[in-house]
């Protein structure tokens, strides 16, 4: 039987209304859990990267590429495991700014963990960490004993160790 395994799928498309709403119903219809999912330009003006972390068999990650690329107008699809990829999470603290001053042990906590303060006013100050899962959730514990206004986080974003093809292929697709 094969591993469980994490999974970065990069899925490149032109940018047309409804996609994403196609590619999760993939997903949807198969019971798989999407982690966590992101969207953005890619390199090349008019092309979409839909980056989705999930937890399958390489087996099932190859029958979902496949219907991806059957289902979707994709241009194509990728699929990678952590070894493969560098890969964070970002996320945003709001945080009461008389802690800031105050609380000599979140000013350790803040240096510690390499977050960086984004903005400071009288009521808030707001703190911003892009690192690996484990360090944001550290970091969400540690600050969470002091209280936490808001949290947001994103999902991961990734690139490939090896050279890959797809910046050749996007850049025919586009001439």
């Amino acid at each position: 039987m094969s591993e469980i395994k994490t999974y970065t799928v990069s899925i490149y498309t032109e940018n047309n209304i409804g996609l994403l709403n196609r590619i999760s119903a993939i997903f949807q219809r198969r019971k798989i859990n999407i982690e966590s999912l992101n969207t953005s330009i890619s390199e090349i003006e008019g092309v979409s990267r839909f980056t989705i972390v999930i937890n399958l068999t390489e087996e099932r990650m190859k029958k979902i590429i496949g219907q991806l690329e059957k289902q979707v107008e994709v241009i194509k699809a990728f699929y990678h495991t952590d070894e493969e990829t560098i890969f964070l999470e970002t996320c945003l603290f709001k945080i009461k700014s008389d802690l800031l001053f105050e609380e000599r042990q979140i000013q350790n906590i803040i240096k510690e963990s390499s977050a960086r303060i984004v903005t400071v006013n009288k009521e808030f100050f707001v703190l911003e960490k892009a690192g690996r899962r484990s360090e944001i959730e550290l970091l969400y514990r540690e600050l969470s004993a002091f209280g936490i206004m808001q949290f947001v986080r994103s999902g991961r974003i990734s690139v490939t160790k090896d050279e890959m093809k797809i910046s050749k292929m996007l850049a025919e697709f586009a001439e």
